[in-house]
């Protein structure tokens, strides 16, 4: 019943063909990360680093590679934690079906974890400098953990029962850290182990803190799910592995997993912050620089035969949107039972995840209308940005299900069209400004400063869209190159960004191509428009990752009424590059070619890339 250690797991893969060995020397810096990115892109295996430049540990990557193999991974408790969640869901389901649920008590037994007095984490220790320095993009500011499960405890209620188990960015060197004796932790805006640290700093003392990396691949998931606060990521890390977590605690230190690969100890000093960054994250650019709380180090705790997990993040998809469609699947249904009326919300990979966020909700406030329109929805809309990493999305797309019952939010064209035949862009558009956003997204006005917007379409179709660029289409100056990116979707080439909505209402402004475009309720400037036309993904990752709504949006025949904003005609969206804006990731050519030279015939990537 699942895996108790990392080396089992690995084993595992390796005997069934799911998982190459590479027995020549990697280098951590650049070259491990490309490796896995390229892999990952050819649906490939996971990955066994041997012989690790540097380091004496091995490194395995690609573990969570394919959701395939992600389910894989936990075939044996997957279907336990479901029929956990559908009891959460409707409990009156137990008694209608015993025999349906007859495993659930064995499964709630896993839920405990288990205090014990030794285990093999506790055999060894070795320094920083002594781990894998990955290092995944040329402009990164260090070597980080990618992997890694940051554990804390409420100073005001000690214990495993208020415990938090985050994946947050620990920055192993570089910057202005003492080497081997302090690490970087950079936590986002509405993360669990913020509560903790905000409590510590009222109390005046220091926060402890243990990363774990490695140990049962229940733990790696548990640290990414979106759990409500109070509920501890190792109950459920206890119910994916099919067995209770075993936790021993040194002597004045905090419990971390008997079956760790490794765990950093030490203290967060609430008056230090430091440098932190750049680090390509998974909106597809640098998060830059700034302060963040330092981890102070006691102690680094390593197994026998210690294996470095670690993952590339970049712009999506890549590893990473596994976890997220194995979250998808766990806690779907659950998201009705916490906010009444929605019935599916999806937040979007290739926008980044939190820029764009669709939803589908009941329309049943005026049931007897003759002509529905967005009411219930937009109480919905409310309650969806009020709810945990959801409030972070910049872009709320929200339909009344009742307008079509078999929509589904991951044909995104298609919901996109739904949206576009419907929406009424002078009453359907509804900004939240200078608010929070997601602390990796550059696109607002400040660090963790942006604003939202929520689009809500419900009632008959009132356009046809166009999927072909109108013949006699004349644009202003600098506006140049237009293509259909999908059917109402027009991309334009702009000028290069100088002073944004000037630039824009040469184009909303000008008479010649407003009554061509009518068929395009969406028209998107961009830097490069066959770029964001040539895949659904590039419009996707383009329009939203580079937008900022209550700057960057405007439309023909926009106006003002009572503080609403809203337009006549098309709305368009300024997706081009700004100066603000954080930098591309971009891969290393020298390094891209070592890659190559992998694949070549006889190479242990032959046949693989």
């Amino acid at each position: 019943m699942g895996y108790r250690t990392l080396a089992e797991c690995v084993t595992d893969l390796r005997t069934r063909r799911m998982l190459v060995e590479i027995d020549e020397e990697i280098d951590p810096y650049l070259e491990a990360a490309a490796i896995q990115r390229r892999v990952y892109e050819a649906g490939g295996p996971a990955l066994w680093f041997r012989r690790v430049k540097g380091s004496p540990f091995g490194m395995v990557g690609n573990l969570f590679g394919t959701i395939d193999r992600t389910r894989f991974l936990f075939r044996d408790t997957l279907e336990a934690v479901r029929r956990l969640v559908e009891i959460k869901v409707s409990p009156p389901t137990l008694l209608r079906n015993p025999w349906r649920y007859r495993g659930v008590p064995n499964t709630a037994l896993h839920l405990l974890p288990w205090r014990v007095a030794r285990g093999p984490i506790l055999g060894q220790t070795t320094t920083i400098d002594q781990l894998p320095q990955l290092q995944s993009w040329p402009r990164d500011g260090g070597a980080f953990i990618t992997l890694p499960q940051v554990y804390s405890e409420d100073p005001d209620r000690p214990g495993l029962s208020k415990s938090n188990l985050g994946m947050y960015r620990v920055q192993l060197s570089g910057n202005q850290y003492e080497p081997n004796r302090e690490v970087g932790l950079h936590y986002q805006i509405h993360r669990g182990i913020g509560v903790h640290h905000a409590a510590a700093i009222r109390r005046g003392e220091p926060l402890r803190v243990n990363i774990f990396v490695g140990g049962p691949p229940a733990l790696t998931v548990a640290a990414v799910m979106p759990l409500p606060e109070g509920l501890p990521e190792l109950s459920f890390a206890g119910a994916l592995a099919g067995h209770r977590i075993r936790m021993v605690s040194p002597p004045g230190q905090l419990p971390m997993p008997a079956e760790a690969d490794f765990v950093i100890t030490g203290t967060i000093d609430p008056d230090v912050r430091k440098p932190e960054g750049p680090f390509g994250d998974h909106l597809g650019y640098y998060s830059l620089t700034h302060d963040f709380p330092v981890l102070r180090v006691d102690r680094v705790y390593h197994r026998a035969g210690a294996l470095w997990p670690f993952t590339s993040v970049g712009r999506p998809p890549q590893e990473d949107t596994s976890f997220g469609a194995l979250i998808h699947e766990l806690t779907g249904p659950l998201v009705p039972t916490v906010i009444p009326g929605v019935h599916a919300v999806h937040a979007v990979d290739a926008a980044g995840v939190h820029p764009l966020l669709l939803a589908i909700a009941s329309e049943r406030y005026v049931p007897y209308a003759e002509v529905r329109r967005p009411q219930e929805i937009l109480t919905t809309a409310n309650a969806i940005l009020g709810q945990g990493q959801m409030s972070l999305a910049k872009y709320l797309w929200i339909v009344a299900r009742e307008d079509d019952p078999t929509l589904d939010l991951h044909d995104i064209p298609r919901f996109l069209r739904h949206v576009l035949k419907r929406v009424d862009w002078s009453n359907d558009l509804h900004f939240q400004t200078r608010t929070t956003i997601d602390t990796l997204d550059y696109s607002g006005h400040g660090f963790n400063q942006g604003s939202k917007v929520v689009i809500a379409a419900a009632g008959p179709v009132r356009r046809t869209l166009s999927t072909e660029l109108p013949a006699d289409l004349r644009l202003p100056d600098g506006f140049h190159s237009p293509r259909v990116a999908m059917p109402g979707i027009l991309v334009i080439q702009g000028p290069p960004y100088e002073h944004g909505a000037e630039v824009l209402r040469r184009l909303t402004e000008s008479d010649r191509p407003r009554d061509r475009v009518e068929g395009f309720p969406l028209v998107v400037v961009v830097d490069d428009s066959e770029f964001t036309a040539r895949s659904e993904k590039n419009f996707l990752w383009v329009t939203f990752t580079r937008s900022n709504p209550a700057s960057d949006i405007e439309g023909f025949g926009a106006s003002i009424t009572q503080k609403h904003w809203g337009c006549t005609g098309s709305l368009v969206i300024d997706a081009r590059i700004k100066p603000h804006h954080a930098p591309p990731l971009i891969d290393d050519p020298a390094i891209e070619r070592k890659v190559d030279a992998l694949a070549g015939p006889g190479r242990p990537l032959h046949g693989i890339l």
